[in-house]
């Protein structure tokens, strides 16, 4: 994975697990992020998992989550570790649990549209979410619980 894709230094747009005060958290951002702030991901829904969330391309839907941004130094071993916890392999591998892919996430303090890696579900596991997944209709990963 040495691509220019991979090369990228975007923050991280989370929505789920990795939310801070959800359990990833703690894992694997503890001390490995210099910033963390609320944000929203247009053009995507969530769907319940087993335990986890997936985000789905769907226009005019949004999710909220958080930016996080790593420390540079952190930044390789950072993406590495994400890539492994979402079980993603490489762009269009089948094998993909979620596919990392750049978009563009807006934060809630200003506004500002910044550029991030999120994990959105592979095409197959999308496909099967649309069909017969759970729609967390707010959007919100921590509002399911209501």
């Amino acid at each position: 994975m040495s691509s220019a894709r991979t090369r990228l230094r975007l923050p991280f747009f989370v929505y789920g697990t990795l939310r801070p005060g959800e359990p990833h958290h703690e894992l694997f951002l503890r001390g490995r992020t210099r910033a963390q702030e609320p944000a929203r991901l247009p053009g995507a829904v969530l769907y319940d998992g087993p335990g986890y969330p997936y985000a789905v391309e769907e226009p005019g839907g949004v999710i909220r989550g958080e930016l996080v941004t790593a420390h540079d130094e952190s930044y390789g071993e950072l993406l590495a570790v994400l890539d492994r916890l979402e079980e993603y392999r490489a762009p269009g591998d089948p094998c993909n649990l979620y596919d990392r892919v750049a978009r563009e996430a807006a934060r809630d303090t200003d506004e500002t549209v910044v550029r991030a890696w999120v994990y959105l579900a592979a095409p197959p596991v999308a496909a099967r979410l649309r069909a017969s997944g759970r729609r967390i209709e707010s959007g919100d990963w921590r509002a399911r619980r209501t």
